[in-house]
């Protein structure tokens, strides 16, 4: 194995890190150490949502010269935001004491400087999050057949326990995201829209629990979450119980066009939530403009993107808690894949492939 070394390059006027083989290329930002590109070298395409507005470094926003970014607690996180980010160790917003600390929209590892060192097909990245004593490591490692390899480190630094949410805040877009031919596949069976109505386009009606991937809606019919909505405008947030028999959780998702399936594999004990989250040109206000198109796959310890009181308020969903524990001084770990292939049809030719490749065990069901 090559030394790991630092050797920076661009991406979307970024700096970042890329690493890449035959199938893959895996490129991580600096600054917020977000996953901004997987990229599918047979289809071209990558999966991961890049925002329709310019990026900059998180280090050089503030409010007054960058009003283009809103004037908000999101507003820092979204100029630099790309495909994956990290929430921890918050999912939503910061209390207006958190703000005035300097805390952003789901915490400072979406915006924190990373140190990243790497080879040809592997990473590490680093970074300090002073405000919520944190030490956070990420190693990316490609693996054969169109597999990224992630392994995530979370130290606490202070000397009391404490409860943390911890996200992986995956968004995808354009052009693998297309209206009415996007497919998605959960084994999450158990399911409920959010508790508050979140958008005048938000057809979800309002705290209902439901069975993926039939939707309730405010007119009484439902809406089959598994294709991306036929609509001009849409938005809404759903939360999903990955179903309690399985060990092995994940999500696929699949467009028609480039034949391109994607998606990650999880242990359900790290993250037993997936929060649905829909941006379809419902946003009016700065950066959004009635442009973007998303739709956010987020696993983790949290069903909803929630404030720090609100998470630990609710303490559960179906009996499963809503946050983790992360003990004085102690360390966590979680184990991921990111893969991505080709393939005809969506879903159970799909499933049958993960099987096949150790992603999901044999047992798995549609």
């Amino acid at each position: 194995m090559l030394d790991y070394v630092q050797a920076e390059t661009t991406y979307r006027n970024r700096r970042a890190v890329s690493i890449e083989d035959d199938r893959l290329r895996v490129t991580v930002t600096v600054e917020g150490g977000h996953i901004a590109e997987i990229l599918d070298k047979a289809s071209g395409m990558n999966p991961l949502w890049a925002p329709p507005w310019p990026s900059i470094e998180p280090s050089t926003y503030s409010l007054e010269r960058h009003p283009e970014y809103g004037n908000d607690s999101e507003s820092k996180l979204l100029s630099g935001i790309f495909g994956h980010n990290l929430a921890l160790d918050i999912f939503g917003p910061p209390s207006p004491e958190e703000f005035a600390a300097g805390v952003t929209v789901h915490g400072e590892a979406s915006v924190a400087p990373y140190a990243i060192t790497s080879n040809a097909t592997s990473m590490q990245t680093r970074a300090h999050l002073q405000v919520a004593m944190l030490d956070f490591e990420r190693h990316i490692e490609l693996k054969p057949g169109g597999i990224v390899a992630i392994r995530e480190t979370v130290t606490n630094l202070a000397g009391i326990d404490r409860p943390i949410a911890w996200t992986q805040h995956v968004t995808l877009g354009p052009p693998f995201i297309e209206h009415g031919r996007t497919r998605l596949f959960l084994p999450a069976k158990r399911s409920v829209t959010y508790p508050t109505d979140l958008s005048p386009d938000q057809a979800y009606a309002v705290n209902a629990e439901f069975e993926w991937p039939a939707a309730p809606t405010k007119s009484r019919s439902t809406i089959d979450l598994s294709t991306y909505p036929d609509s001009e405008r849409s938005a809404g947030v759903t939360a999903h119980l990955v179903d309690a028999d399985r060990e092995q959780a994940y999500f696929l998702s699949w467009n028609p066009g480039s034949r391109l399936a994607f998606g990650y594999a999880w242990s359900r004990a790290d993250f037993p939530w997936i929060s649905l989250w829909e941006e379809n040109r419902s946003r009016q206000q700065p950066p959004w403009n009635g442009q973007t198109i998303t739709r956010g796959i987020e696993f983790g310890a949290s069903p909803f993107a929630e404030a720090r009181r609100s998470m630990i308020q609710r303490a559960s969903v179906f009996g499963t808690p809503v946050y983790r524990w992360l003990p004085a001084k102690a360390t966590l770990h979680a184990d991921y894949l990111a893969f991505a292939f080709q393939s005809g049809e969506m879903p159970e030719e799909l499933v049958s492939v993960l099987q096949d490749r150790g992603m999901v065990s044999a047992g798995a069901r549609k």
